[in-house]
């Protein structure tokens, strides 16, 4: 049996801050912004403010708040994982972390050869 292969993790500095904006605010969700606010940022939400549609992927969780993405930008990154940060300055978005004066930030690597094998693994053995 191969290790789960994760999409989507996060900085213990990102964890920190999905805690403090989660005790804040209740549960949360992510999603990955297209670049239409703040480039191609993760932005963080309350859980039901913001509207996941058909065309969302559910990528993980990170902080054990779900990470979304639109398919269409799935369809590019899907190589890759994402390593989800938080560092100093305020984003142009709408994301709860921008009054503590920080933004999330996403980093990624390409996942190597065994990990995309497994990637493909689970999805065959699992239906979409």
């Amino acid at each position: 049996m191969t290790d789960t292969v994760l999409r989507v993790s996060a900085t213990d500095a990102a964890i920190a801050m999905i805690e403090k904006i989660q005790a804040q605010h209740g549960p949360l969700l992510f999603h990955q912004s297209g670049g239409c606010c703040d480039g191609s940022a993760p932005m963080c939400y309350p859980a039901g403010e913001f509207r996941i549609g058909g065309q969302d992927v559910l990528l993980g969780e990170i902080g054990g708040m779900p990470f979304y993405m639109s398919r269409s930008q799935f369809e590019y990154w899907q190589h890759t994982h994402l390593v989800i940060d938080v560092v100093p300055g305020r984003g142009s978005g709408f994301s709860l972390e921008a009054p503590e004066g920080v933004r999330f930030l996403t980093r990624s690597r390409v996942f190597t050869d065994e990990e995309l094998a497994a990637l493909d693994a689970e999805q065959q053995a699992s239906p979409t």
